[in-house]
C-alpha cells in the first residue's frame, strides 16, 4: 500500500506507541494525520511532532473516544478537509488491574468492579471497533460516489486498519477485563478483514508486549523488574519506536494478514 498522500487517524496519540507511530506515518509523507486523545497533551504533541517533521501534517482532536458525537465529528473534519480516511490506527486503551476474584479480610469474596469493566470494555472493544468501521464507511462512500461497487485488485489496496491487541490476549494474572477485550478485538479484526475487503480495505491485529510507555511506567518497578523482565527474552522493555515500525509493515505490505507478534519473547509461567 503506498501511504503517500493517505489521510490517516490515529487514537491515544499523546503517547506511548500510537505517538510512535504517528511520527512514522508523517515520514512517510501521508497527507494528514488525526492525532486524538482525552489529554490536552494531544495538542503539544502534535505541535512538537509537527516540528520534527518538518511540516504541519498531525492535527490534534481532543475527546473522549466512546464518544460517538466526538468520533463523527473527527471524521466529518477529515473527510471535509482531506478527503476520505484510508488509515485508522485506534490505539487508545486503558489498564485497570486487579484479580478477578479475591477474599477481604472477613473471608468474603470480593469479585472485580462491574463498573471497571464496563469502562475497559467501552474504551479497549467497543471505541477501537467503531473508529475502524468509520474509517471505512469513509472508503465505502467516497467509491459510492465514483460509481464503484465491489473493489477489484487491480485497483490497489484503498485502507488498512491496524488494531492494537496485546500479548495479555492469550490470558494475564490480574487483567481479567484488559485480556477479554484484547482477546475480543481478535474477532473484530478477523470480521472486519472479511467485510471490508469488499471496499479494499484490508484489517490486522497486532499484538505487542510490555512497552516503555506511561502506562508500563506506571506499574510497580518492583514488578517489572522481577516478574516481566527476567520472562523476556530481550530482557528490556520495547521500545515505542519498535512497534511502530511493526505497525508501519503491517499497513505497507498487503500479503501481511491476520495477526503480528510483537512481544520480545515474553513467555509467562502457568
Amino acid at each position: 500500500m503506498q501511504l503517500n498522500h493517505r489521510v490517516a487517524v490515529i487514537t491515544g496519540g499523546a503517547s506511548g506507541i500510537a505517538r510512535a507511530t504517528c511520527l512514522e506515518l508523517g515520514r512517510e509523507e501521508v497527507k494528514a494525520i488525526g492525532v486524538v486523545d482525552v489529554s490536552d497533551d494531544v495538542f503539544a504533541a502534535c505541535e512538537e511532532g509537527n516540528r520534527t517533521l518538518g511540516r504541519d501534517v498531525l492535527v490534534p482532536f481532543k475527546g473522549d473516544v466512546s464518544s460517538t458525537a466526538f468520533r463523527q465529528s473527527v471524521y466529518a473534519q477529515m473527510v471535509q478537509r482531506f478527503g476520505p480516511v484510508h488509515i485508522c490506527v485506534p490505539a487508545a486503551g486503558i489498564v485497570r488491574d486487579a484479580l478477578a476474584v479475591k477474599l477481604d479480610e472477613t473471608g468474603k469474596a470480593v469479585l472485580y468492579d462491574e463498573h471497571l469493566f464496563r469502562k475497559v470494555i467501552e474504551i479497549n472493544l467497543l471505541a477501537p471497533i467503531y473508529w475502524a468501521m468509520e474509517m471505512i464507511g469513509t472508503v465505502a462512500k467516497d467509491r459510492a460516489k465514483r460509481n464503484l461497487g465491489r473493489w477489484e485488485p487491480e485497483e490497489k489496496v484503498q485502507g488498512t486498519i491496524i488494531f492494537i491487541g496485546s500479548i495479555s490476549s492469550v490470558g494475564n494474572r490480574g487483567q481479567v477485563s484488559y485480556a477479554a477485550t484484547k482477546a475480543g478485538l481478535e474477532g473484530a479484526q478477523a470480521t472486519l478483514a472479511k467485510e471490508a475487503i469488499y471496499h479494499g480495505v484490508r484489517c490486522a491485529i497486532i499484538h505487542p508486549g510490555f512497552t516503555d510507555t506511561p502506562m508500563v511506567r506506571a506499574m510497580d518497578p518492583k514488578l517489572v523488574r522481577e516478574k516481566i523482565l527476567p520472562l523476556t527474552q530481550l530482557r528490556r522493555l520495547l521500545r515505542p519506536e519498535e512497534v511502530a515500525d511493526a505497525i508501519l509493515f503491517m499497513i505497507r505490505n498487503s500479503a501481511a494478514s491476520g495477526a503480528l507478534w510483537v512481544d520480545a519473547g515474553w513467555h509467562p509461567p502457568a
